[in-house]
């Protein structure tokens, strides 16, 4: 049974107060921790190093390998075939699932590009190891790969002019998506916060803002529809997954670190956004799913990333979602056998047809 417009509300109100709340306890908590910016400048990853041109001898072995695993794991959107999901998109889907998946796919083709904006003007200048420029630097090209592939979608599936559009400027024209946009894009303006405070918001965009949304699109797999959709979806959240962890190795690398009482709070603000975003304002009951169980997966997902950071667990939540138990593993799977079955038809000649048709008449 679906809730009342009045029950929506309310709920909303809640959830709003509830962030409000959770916005203030940590601009409170980052007030009073003693960890501040003056107390990072000894930091062995952050104080300047005049051999950060120089990649060997490889001196953080961990974040190198991390490194190198990224790399193994490259794609590119030419090797998603998407000729199957219009007409599950035209005839199979209901109106309820369009409107998800086209808001979700909203979201995700801006906030790559959020993710980037910090890479580009804050990490990656801020950061003065090379293996971890190396991955920072890996990691904003394949966040250039899931905004090509998220605005490849959109452009398939959605065919109105003004509709696309819409979607595309979703950060300004789509409030709940505005929302989650606009508390990334506070982190990256923020020059009073330390560099660990700022890496534990990111971690919690990648890891937190992202995995309801991988789960509500892993949900519609179980159809059998939308391969295309779904098969970009288990290549992203890897990589997403990948992100994520490498903002946990590197916040092990820093001696001075923001409490555990403003990293909790930190992290609790962004469940309370995405519970929003999934349970009410773009809610996943319009594609079948258990509001409840969302919230609870949200839950789970952040109780992980607290004990990557070193922090006890909040909620003691359960995953509820069998099926993202083994994501991972199949995802990485398919990846592989992606690659071998359909690269000859999923290769670059989509693009540019001439550039791979075989001629005598090229001059050599």
């Amino acid at each position: 049974m679906s809730p009342t417009p009045d029950t929506l509300t309310e709920r909303l109100q809640e959830l709003s107060v509830a962030q409000a709340e959770a916005r203030q306890l940590v601009n409170e908590l980052m007030a009073q921790d003693p960890h501040s910016r003056a107390d990072e400048a000894n930091e062995a990853i952050l104080k300047h190093n005049p051999r950060r041109f120089v990649l060997f001898p490889i001196e953080y072995h961990e974040i190198w390998q991390m490194y190198k695993k990224a790399e193994a794991s490259f794609w590119t959107a030419e090797e998603v075939d998407l000729s199957r999901d219009l007409d599950d998109w035209n005839n199979k889907l209901t109106a309820n699932e369009r409107y998800f998946i086209s808001h979700v796919l909203a979201f995700f083709a801006a906030s790559d590009g959020i993710v980037n904006e910090n890479l580009v003007n804050r990490f990656s200048s801020e950061v003065q190891i090379a293996e971890a420029r190396c991955f920072y630097g890996f990691q904003i090209a394949i966040e250039n790969i899931h905004s090509e592939m998220y605005s490849l979608l959109i452009d398939t599936y959605v065919r109105d002019v003004a509709e696309r559009d819409h979607l595309f400027g979703a950060i300004e024209t789509i409030p709940c998506v505005k929302k989650k946009a606009d508390w990334a894009m506070r982190w990256i303006e923020d020059e009073s916060s330390t560099f660990a405070t700022r890496l534990v918001a990111f971690a919690a965009v990648e890891g937190i803002f992202f995995s309801g949304s991988f789960a509500a699109i892993f949900w519609l797999k179980k159809r059998g529809l939308m391969p295309g959709l779904t098969f970009s979806n288990e290549l992203i959240s890897r990589d997403e997954g990948l992100h994520c962890d490498f903002a946990c190795l590197l916040f092990s690398h820093l001696n001075s670190r923001p409490s555990v009482a403003t990293i909790t709070a930190l992290i609790s603000e962004a469940v309370v956004i995405e519970k929003e975003f999934l349970t009410e304002a773009l809610p996943v009951r319009l594609i079948g799913m258990n509001g409840d169980l969302m919230c609870q997966y949200i839950e789970f997902v952040a109780d992980r990333l607290l004990v990557e950071l070193g922090c006890p667990k909040v909620y003691n939540a359960e995953n509820p979602f069998d099926f993202m138990d083994m994501i991972s593993l199949q995802g990485k799977t398919n990846f592989f056998e992606k690659r071998v079955g359909d690269y000859q038809k999923a290769g670059v000649m989509h693009s540019s047809k001439e550039d791979t048709e075989f001629t005598l008449d090229a001059d050599f």
